[in-house]
This record gives structure tokens, C-alpha cells and sequence, in this order.
């Protein structure tokens, strides 16, 4: 077998020399195409069409090109209220489901609300009010059909740690002013990010990092509900994993309540029997999204009627009853708290903004429909400062009620309207009646709720796919669960980073040789029957050429080159030729030019000739800009790696 590949392979090298001797005659010798020289470009031009593709690349004004005044002043307010845009094809056909959609989010939300708020240690109240204003806001400014808006776990958690370590939460005035100053900050980062058209930034942040992150994040909440889960009533306030499992395990022998945890556990259960219901029967979806709302009416009422709060079970006790007040007065705008705000307000923002994006694509292409994520984060800034003002905290999308809603059956946001009515009526009526509600069945539902944070499949999936990814998702994950969920983010961001880092200063490199009975060439490595022409090394760059790798580049080729030539030293014929093809250099800057200039005088010294192959545009533009072309050879430039072979094989000295 080994024989007959080997026979297989010199044939295929013969043929090779052969062909290249005859076509190479000068008589048969084939037509090869020059690499074409781009026009000379304005420098202005230039400037202008870069600047354009990467702010306007989807070009937000085409729809007002050759519009008369009138039309552009209504494409313009479409714009900011797309509510305008689809409103005029609103039916009763349409609310409808909206309706249904709005009144099942609403039984899902109004129990995390509460929770929720705990959270971020805030009163109960908070919660509700931020489930109330930001909803209708993005409801006539956001561009998402499904996306349900309202206050979410990791923000919850992120905001009540960082806050913690500003102010004591038990400073309930100033702990306020700077939960609303933050609030405030986190809209201004939002609208300012989709004002400007820098969306693109909150890429930098990867997905498996956010996946990391999410599960992180989810297992230091659950964590923290052990303490109304199990009615302890000495918490530490930290939450890494090793001060929250002492905190509990010093209470067990005096600290734990029997009836309280009989209560979490049994409706916890509950509440996860009706998610897997949910999940194995996606007709049954209202399932698990009313399953909080029954879990809060059915422990309420028992513990009022077994008078359970005498006997150790922690209470909610009092909500604040009416609608939300004015908190324009409260806000932070200058002395020493504005900078915690800010800064505390700019992390809140983009990791809210983070999630509500990746919710909106999820849905908009599930649905085929386009989500301008520019619009989205304007949209989510206004909503969070109007927010700030109403004593609101930051809102962004809800995954798991975007789901619900979804599944509910949402045509269009007045979904948001609906379940932000339902939230009113509660404030003015229903909130006395959450009086008895135990906070084990908060703890409850909101374990049961960060529990689908933590996705296992993603996770197995990121380490089959990339290891560098997979070791970024488990830094963030770690650094949340045995750190902070600040130090966690700064894992996750740093390792996000790191992995662009590396990527642009040590790209990847093939050798190429001639598959078979073709003219093609590929990697050798994931083509093993490629064969490498005698005579003449083939490399492909699979990066653009920067300051950042340019030389790793040359001694990377360079490399190459040596190890070619210790493989020539048996029966091989020496190295004459180095052919680079730079089909994949999108670009090129002065530090690349001068590291081929490098490359080009080592190899004259070692005489072996330098030749490039295709070129693209830009590349192109300023090889002949820098006189480099001249330097190589304008006839040494080809337009593919055959053409370069078959110019280069019958001048190879024997």
C-alpha cells in the first residue's frame, strides 16, 4: 500500500516538472495575467468611504435619499419611534396576541421583580417600578417584536455588590441617590454607544466569555439565595463561594429554619417540575410562567394562615403602595459619589447591554427580521435614564421572559404595555397582599430562574470547538464563582482580549502544495496528498500584515525556509524559489512593507528569489507606493501560484 502512494506521489512530482518544462518553452509557454494596479484613490475619498464602512456600514439614510421634506421628517421620527412605523398596521388580530403574551410575562415577572430587587438590595418596590417605565419607553422606541424588558438577575447582582462597596446598604438615602446615579450613567453609556455607532465595541466582549460569565453569575445568585432559602438571618455580604458556604455552615447548628426550608424546597421543586413540563411540551410554555405567580399565592397564603412568620419564616412584610415617584432630585451630579456612579453605571451598562442585544438577534432571527442594533441601544439608554428619573434601576432584556413572551405568542411590544399595566394595577392594589409572601419563595424563584443561565451544552460545545475559547468562558466562570462578579467581568474582558491579541500578532501560516490532476494549491497539512513542487517553497500568510506580526511573519517564513532546506539536504533540490501567496492579506502597513524588505534581502543572500502571489487591492496600492514592487520585480508579482509555478520552474538551475 505504503509503495503505491509513494509510486503515486514521484509520478505526481514528475508530472509536475514536466508540465512546467513544457509549458514554460517559449513557445507554449501559457498567457499569464498580470496583478492589477488599483487606481490612485483621494486621499479625502478614502478617508470618507473608510469612515462610512465602519459607522454606516449598514447606511441608515438610504431611506431618505431623494424624499421630499415632509416624508423625511416622518422617516426620521420612524426612526427613533419605530412604534410609528408598525403602529399603522396594528389589528385587533395583532393584540390579540400581544395580550395573551403580556398578561403570562406579567404572572412571571411580578414575583422576580421582587426578588430581583433583593438583589440589588433594594426594597421590593424597586423592582416593580422598574418593570413599570422602562417597558413602555422601549415600547415605542425599541425595534425588537419579542424582547420583554424589566429588571434581570446578573445586573441585580452586579449592582447591589458594586454598590455595596461604595455605600452600606443600610444608608438607605445615599445607597438610593447612588443606585439611581448609576442608573443614570449606565443609560447615558448606552445611548452614547448607539448614538456614535459604536456598537461594534460590545463585540470585544466574546461569546464564551459571556457564556462563562452567565453561569458564573447564575451560581453565585443561587448561592446567595441559600440565606432565604434556608432562613438565615446572618449573611456574610461577600460572594465568593468559600465565604458564602462558611456563612451557611456556621449557622447550621442554630441559624437554619426547619419550616422555611420545608417551604423553598418544596415550591423550588415545584417550580422546576413545571420548567421541565415547559421544556418537554412547548404547548404547555404558560406552564412554568405562571408557576412563580401560583408558588407566591399558594405560600402566602399559607403562611398567613399558619401565622408561619411567628414561628421564624422571614416575611416580605410591607411594599409601598402607588406608582413610582420622582428621583431627578436624587440623582448624583457632583461631589465624591459621581464618580463611583459612573464608573459602577458604565459596567451595569454595557453588561445589560450586552445581554439585551444578544436576546434581540436571538428572537429577530428566529422570526427573519432585522434588529438595528444601534436603534436598540439608544432605545435601552432612554429607557434607563427616564428610568434614573422614575426610581427605576437599569433594565435590560430578560431571557427568560423573552422566551415566554415569545412562546406566548407576541406579535409586537405592546406585549411590554400590557405586562407594564398589569405591574400598575399591582403597585395601586395587589401589593398589600405580598405582605406574607416568604422570602424563601423569592430565593426559590429566582434559583429557578438563573438555573437556564448555565448552559452546559454551550459550554461542551465552546471545548470541542476551540480550547482557547473554553479556557476564557471557565477564567470568567472561576473568577465570578471564587472572586467577585467584577473581577469576574475583568477575566472575562481581559481573556477576550488576549485571544484577539494573539490571533493578530501570531497568525496562522501554511505550506502549499499542487493537489493532484489540478492547478490547485493547498495546505499540505489538510491536504496530505498535496504535493510540494521540488525547487520552490510555497507560503500562504492567513493575515493581514501589521506592526503587531510582521515580524513574527518573516521568522515565521523564514523557519520554513530552513526546515525546507535540511529536508533538501538528502535527494531534494535546493530552495531557488519562495513564493508567498497573499491572497488572505487583506492589508498591509509600513512595518509589513519593511519586514518584506527584510525577508527580501535575507533571501537574495541566501540566493533564493522572493515571489509574491495575488496581491489584493490595497496590498497592491502600496507595494508600488513604497517602491517594493520595483525592489522584488514587477515580473516576480503573479496572479495565482500556478501561473508563479509555471513562471518560475524553467528558470530553476538544474
Amino acid at each position: 500500500m505504503s509503495g503505491r502512494v509513494n509510486d503515486e506521489i514521484e509520478a505526481g512530482v514528475i508530472d509536475i516538472i514536466k508540465a512546467s518544462s513544457s509549458h514554460c518553452s517559449s513557445d507554449n509557454l501559457p498567457h499569464v495575467h498580470k496583478v492589477g494596479v488599483p487606481p490612485k484613490q483621494n486621499l479625502f475619498k478614502e478617508f470618507i468611504s473608510t469612515l462610512k464602512e465602519t459607522f454606516f456600514h449598514d447606511e441608515p439614510l438610504r431611506p431618505f435619499k431623494d424624499q421630499p421634506r415632509s416624508r423625511k421628517l416622518v422617516l426620521g421620527l420612524q426612526t427613533f419611534f419605530p412604534i410609528l412605523e408598525w403602529g399603522r398596521n396594528y389589528n385587533l388580530s395583532k393584540f390579540k396576541g400581544d395580550l395573551i403574551a403580556g398578561l403570562t410575562i406579567a404572572s412571571l415577572c411580578i414575583p422576580q421583580d421582587i426578588g430581583y430587587a433583593k438583589l440589588a438590595n433594594l426594597d421590593p418596590q424597586y423592582g416593580l417600578y422598574t418593570s413599570f417605565v422602562p417597558p413602555l419607553v422601549y415600547a415605542f422606541m425599541g425595534s425588537s417584536r419579542d424582547i420583554a424588558i424589566g429588571p434581570v438577575a446578573v445586573v441585580s447582582l452586579l449592582l447591589g455588590t458594586m454598590l455595596q462597596d461604595e455605600i452600606d446598604s443600610s444608608n438607605k438615602t445615599q445607597y438610593l441617590r447612588l443606585v439611581f446615579t448609576a442608573t443614570f450613567f449606565a443609560g447615558i453609556t448606552q445611548a452614547m454607544l448607539g448614538f456614535f455607532r459604536l456598537g461594534f465595541l460590545v463585540d470585544f466582549l466574546s461569546h464564551a466569555a459571556i457564556v462563562g460569565f452567565m453561569a458564573g453569575a447564575a451560581v453565585t445568585i443561587a448561592l446567595q439565595q441559600l440565606k432565604g432559602l434556608l432562613g438565615i438571618k446572618k449573611f456574610t455580604k461577600k460572594t465568593d463561594i468559600i465565604s458564602v458556604m462558611r456563612s451557611v455552615f456556621s449557622a447550621a447548628h442554630h441559624g437554619w429554619n426547619w419550616q422555611t426550608i420545608l417551604i423553598g424546597v418544596s415550591f423550588l421543586a415545584f417550580l422546576m417540575l413545571a420548567k421541565y413540563i415547559g421544556k418537554k411540551k412547548k404547548k404547555l410554555f404558560w406552564v412554568p410562567a405562571i408557576a412563580p405567580l401560583i408558588s407566591v399565592i399558594i405560600s402566602t397564603f399559607f403562611v398567613y394562615i399558619t401565622h408561619a412568620n411567628d414561628h421564624g419564616v422571614q416575611i416580605v412584610k410591607d411594599i409601598e403602595k402607588g406608582v413610582n415617584s420622582p428621583s431627578v432630585d436624587q440623582i448624583f451630579f457632583s461631589g465624591e459619589y459621581l464618580g463611583k456612579g459612573f464608573k459602577i453605571g458604565v459596567v451595569a451598562g454595557l453588561i445589560a447591554l450586552t445581554e439585551a442585544i444578544a436576546i434581540g438577534r436571538t428572537f429577530a432571527a428566529m422570526k427573519d427580521y432585522q434588529l438595528d442594533g444601534n436603534k436598540e441601544m439608544v432605545a435601552l439608554g432612554t429607557m434607563n435614564i427616564i428610568g434614573s428619573m422614575t426610581s427605576c434601576y437599569v433594565a435590560t432584556g430578560s431571557f427568560s421572559r423573552s422566551a415566554v413572551n415569545y412562546m406566548a405568542g407576541c406579535n409586537t411590544a405592546v406585549s411590554n404595555i400590557v405586562m407594564s399595566g398589569v405591574v400598575l394595577l399591582t403597585l395601586e392594589v395587589i401589593t398589600p397582599l405580598f405582605k406574607y409572601t416568604p422570602n424563601a419563595i423569592l430565593a426559590s424563584i429566582i434559583i429557578s430562574a438563573v438555573v437556564g443561565l448555565i448552559d452546559i451544552e454551550a459550554i461542551i460545545l465552546i471545548w470541542k470547538i476551540d480550547k482557547f475559547d473554553f479556557i476564557a468562558c471557565m477564567g470568567a466562570l472561576f473568577g465570578v464563582i471564587f472572586s467577585t462578579v467584577e473581577y469576574g467581568l475583568l477575566i472575562a474582558v481581559s481573556l477576550s482580549f488576549a485571544k484577539i491579541l494573539l490571533q493578530v500578532t501570531r497568525p496562522r501560516t501554511a505550506l502549499l502544495g499542487k493537489i493532484p490532476r489540478t492547478t490547485v494549491y493547498r495546505n499540505v497539512q489538510q491536504y496530505p496528498d498535496a504535493i510540494k513542487v521540488p525547487g520552490i517553497l510555497i507560503v500562504r500568510v492567513d493575515s493581514a500584515i501589521y506592526f503587531s506580526n510582521s515580524n513574527y511573519i518573516k521568522e515565521r517564513i523564514l523557519r520554513w525556509l530552513v526546515d525546507e532546506e535540511e529536508l533538501g539536504k538528502t535527494n531534494q533540490p535546493r530552495i531557488q524559489y519562495l513564493i508567498i501567496e497573499m491572497s488572505p492579506a487583506t492589508d498591509i502597513d509600513t512595518s509589513g512593507i519593511h519586514a518584506l524588505e527584510e525577508l527580501y534581502r535575507t533571501l537574495q543572500k541566501r540566493d533564493v528569489q522572493l515571489v509574491l502571489s495575488n496581491p489584493g487591492p490595497v496590498v497592491m496600492d502600496k507595494l508600488y507606493a513604497s517602491e517594493f514592487a520595483s525592489m522584488v520585480g514587477e515580473d516576480k508579482i503573479f496572479l495565482t501560484v500556478g501561473d508563479a509555478v509555471l513562471a518560475c520552474s524553467p528558470k530553476m538551475e538544474p
